[in-house]
């Protein structure tokens, strides 16, 4: 029932491009200082978007993996910044069509400046990540760009395709 409620107000946010409630996905509860929350003991993460150029209207903070290098990358302070080696997209199955190639979803607030695929917009809070235990023994086929917390090492975890980058 709660996965019905959840793409069901996701279907219904993106058609008014906005969502200004938390959102728990696979859990029953919600931390309160999240916008959008995973479950702990989970072995799935974010898979981030792998694009083929840098946007330059990006703001600091955006988290993508570059389809030209093979590297995660993320804006600070007006910069691209590498968090990974050269990976891999081997396996990766792109979607070619043109249909909501420019659609995006606002999760915290009525508009954004900033321009994506998932815009989480709080003054307040924050995105908690998928809670994995030792991704790299846990999660037996990660996704490139796939993105999680690791709760042993207590860092963030990142797989360019080929190895896990731990980043605290």
């Amino acid at each position: 029932m709660n996965k019905i409620f959840i793409i069901s107000a996701l279907f219904l946010g993106a058609s008014f491009g906005q969502i200004k409630a938390q959102i728990a996905i696979n859990s029953n509860s919600i931390n309160s200082a999240a916008i959008l929350d995973f479950p702990s003991g989970t072995n799935k993460g974010i898979i981030l978007p792998i694009i083929e150029m840098l946007p330059n209207t990006a703001v600091n903070g955006t988290i993508l993996m570059d389809k030209n290098d093979l590297k995660i990358k993320m804006k600070q302070n007006g910069l691209w910044v590498e968090m990974s080696g050269s990976g891999s997209v081997a396996g990766v199955n792109f979607n070619t069509s043109s249909e909501n190639a420019n659609a995006s979803l606002i999760l915290g607030a009525s508009n954004s400046t900033a321009s994506g695929v998932l815009v989480l917009e709080s003054t307040t809070k924050a995105m908690i990540l998928p809670k994995v235990a030792s991704p790299h023994l846990n999660v037996k086929s990660p996704r490139a760009g796939m993105i999680c917390y690791d709760t042993v090492s207590n860092t963030m975890a990142i797989f360019d395709g080929v190895n896990w980058n731990y980043w605290k």
